[in-house]
């Protein structure tokens, strides 16, 4: 068995906001193995500025990782927790290997064609027209939940654009969620989640900065609009550090990205955490290329997940590889008579 790595930058069709600043590009690695005549390939998705393992070294880890493949999946991930996107690269390549068609990791109705992933239609930051034209966007695509960030103008327009929405939608129509990435001080907090009960938005995510245990924790404790954890989760790889931030914090649900918590493994250690404790979860990319959203999109087929996942991000890059994923009327499916317009080999030579 032999491994490789290769590096490929994504460019965003237009600029897309966050709390954090625009993103114009997408930073993301493939791993491919090759045994034989089988192929396998994995996608490493690194957002620098957030992911636990953005670190100098990153690069120089994945040469380690292909040097030393030959210790398998389990043993690579293992040694592999200071890299969470690593690992996922990791778990998806054997997986592909072992597939009998390296894009279907988890054969099921989903990959047949047969069944569709409800999912949230993501409205970005930026200025009051473009996020009005995002909403229009979305309500004509069939979208039933949409989900916002917040934080990046005045947060008076932005609920004026969530209040638009309500006044032609109530919530047994479209399910509203926000997503602030810790933009919010903790006074500010309280005062926006009472806002936004107003407008029966079903969630907040990520309302204050993360590491801030007792105030999450006050917030949740009696909050009239339920808060999921997402950035929150990210560094932390011990189970029983997992456990006790779900114990003391005690949100209403947490925000699985594979990338940013070591990939399937990892999400199901915290899924296994939250059940426990009656905490919901749903299931979110992290702006991977249409290989890395291809594995997490099948694996939660495979899981049941309920409700909207966040899988809508493959339209976003001008230079995604060309995928059997298609979006409609606010579901993500799988087009089994489509090919994919991507040639493993070619990066194996």
């Amino acid at each position: 068995m032999k491994a490789t790595y290769h590096k490929h930058i994504l460019d965003f069709k237009r600029a897309s906001g966050t709390s954090r600043g625009i993103l114009k590009t997408k930073e993301t690695w493939y791993i491919v193995l090759y045994d034989g005549g089988k192929r396998g390939i994995g996608e490493c998705g690194i957002l620098r500025g957030l992911s636990y393992d953005d670190r100098p070294d990153y690069e120089e880890r994945l040469r380690w990782v292909c040097a030393n493949i030959e210790k398998g999946p389990e043993v690579l991930w293992e040694e592999l927790k200071e890299f969470p996107s690593i690992q996922f690269g990791v778990e998806m390549a054997f997986l592909s290997l072992e597939a009998k068609d390296p894009f279907v990791l988890f054969p099921s109705k989903f990959t047949q064609g047969d069944d569709a992933i409800p999912i949230n239609g993501l409205v970005w930051m930026g200025d009051e027209v473009f996020m009005k034209e995002q909403i229009d966007e979305k309500l004509a695509a069939g979208f039933d939940c949409i989900k916002m960030k917040i934080g990046a103008i005045d947060v008076e327009k932005e609920f004026a654009l969530l209040a638009f929405i309500r006044r032609h939608y109530d919530a047994s129509k479209i399910t509203l969620r926000v997503d602030a990435n810790g933009g919010f001080a903790f006074a500010k907090a309280k005062k926006i989640l009472t806002q936004l009960s107003d407008l029966d938005i079903h969630s907040i995510e990520q309302p204050i900065p993360v590491g801030n245990w007792e105030q999450m924790r006050i917030l949740c404790e009696d909050t009239p609009t339920p808060i999921a954890l997402d950035e929150e989760l990210i560094g932390i790889v011990d189970v029983i550090k997992k456990r006790e931030l779900l114990q003391t914090i005690r949100p209403q649900y947490i925000i699985l990205k594979p990338s940013f918590i070591g990939g399937f493994q990892g999400s199901e250690a915290w899924i296994d955490q939250a059940e426990a404790l009656g905490i919901g979860w749903w299931i979110t990319s992290a702006l991977e290329s249409n290989i890395g959203l291809n594995a997490i999109a099948q694996w939660t087929y495979e899981l049941k997940a309920k409700g909207p996942q966040g899988l809508g991000t493959g339209s976003l890059f001008t230079n995604n590889i060309q995928a059997p994923l298609e979006v409609a009327q606010g579901t993500l499916k799988y087009n089994a008579q489509t090919d994919w317009d991507f040639k493993i080999d070619e990066l194996c030579l």
